[in-house]
């Protein structure tokens, strides 16, 4: 069963569907908020300045930074973002919208989808919104399942692996399509504890492309190669992109076999190993009386 959910991976690393063939959407000062004035992102968070148009162009992000991006009222604006086992997310968008006269309200909306581009639901938070014809901005939130080590295969749940987030408008008036807006997506994560570990963990994570390999060259028939300059197995394998780790987190990808579950069951162990040597020395007694009665 776990072969199969890598497989879907290799699968959909391998073709994507593109969204929009416009060019990435970048950064500007004179397009929306300034970023400076987010006073929720720490020292050091600042991320990506532009956004993909696709899932295959979607720009990496990691967890605590905050990507920013200016683009045009209509466009789809994609990022990337790793999650582990027992991680609970939570992305947070804020759109500021042009300051020009408007024609009616626009209702936003941000989706999440795993690495087999299945979408995700959230547990809570305002994923689609919609923003007065006057708004100056619209803020919108996602709070995701916490992502399990394992699952069935046909199940929804959140595996580890690559996190797609999407953010567009989804309705308003055809005369606002094209005006300039500035987007800013942060994704935190908190972790889930013991309570939700599961026993079983996946082959790899669900990045997409991990199974596929990139070819050494195209070689044409006249090219004299003697056997030493053959390419091995070993070499494609490591001339091969390793996209598992690129797509880590920055302290990597758990292993899978740990977790605090593994305390909490050793003290339990050790409590009722207690528990019993006390239960058989309340019930023993004193032992052999020192004198005993003799027979007649």
């Amino acid at each position: 069963m776990t072969s199969c959910v890598v497989a879907g991976t290799a699968l959909f690393g391998a073709a994507g569907v593109s969204a929009a063939e416009s060019p990435s959407p970048s950064a500007s000062t004179d397009a929306g908020a300034d970023p400076s004035t987010d006073s929720g992102a720490s020292p050091g968070s600042e991320g990506p300045t532009e956004a993909g148009t696709s899932f295959r162009t979607a720009t990496a992000v990691k967890p605590g930074q905050r990507a920013t991006a200016s683009a045009s009222t209509g466009d789809y604006l994609y990022w990337v973002v790793p999650l582990d086992q027992g991680q609970r997310a939570t992305v947070k968008a804020k759109v500021s919208l042009p300051k020009a006269t408007r024609h009616g309200a626009a209702t936003w909306q941000l989706d999440v989808y795993d690495g087999l581009r299945r979408r995700q639901t959230c547990r809570y938070g305002a994923q689609t919104r919609t923003a007065a014809r006057d708004a100056d901005s619209v803020e919108l939130s996602c709070t995701l399942r916490t992502v399990r080590g394992w699952a069935e295969p046909w199940a929804n749940d959140p595996l580890p692996g690559s996190y797609y987030v999407r953010l567009t408008v989804v309705n308003l008036p055809q005369e606002d399509l094209g005006l300039p807006v500035h987007a800013e997506v942060r994704a935190d994560t908190a972790d889930a504890g013991g309570a939700q570990a599961v026993d079983g963990s996946l082959a790899a994570p669900l990045v997409p492309g991990a199974g596929t390999t990139t070819p050494q060259g195209d070689a044409t028939p006249t090219d004299e190669a003697t056997p030493t300059d053959e390419a091995t197995p070993q070499d494609e394998a490591s001339a091969a992109p390793d996209r598992v780790t690129a797509a880590a987190p920055d302290d990597g990808w758990s292993s899978g076999w740990w977790s605090d579950r593994w305390i909490w069951t050793a003290v339990g162990g050790l409590l009722a190993a207690l528990a019993g040597i006390g239960g058989y020395s309340l019930t023993r007694g004193s032992g052999r009386p020192a004198r005993v009665p003799q027979r007649d």
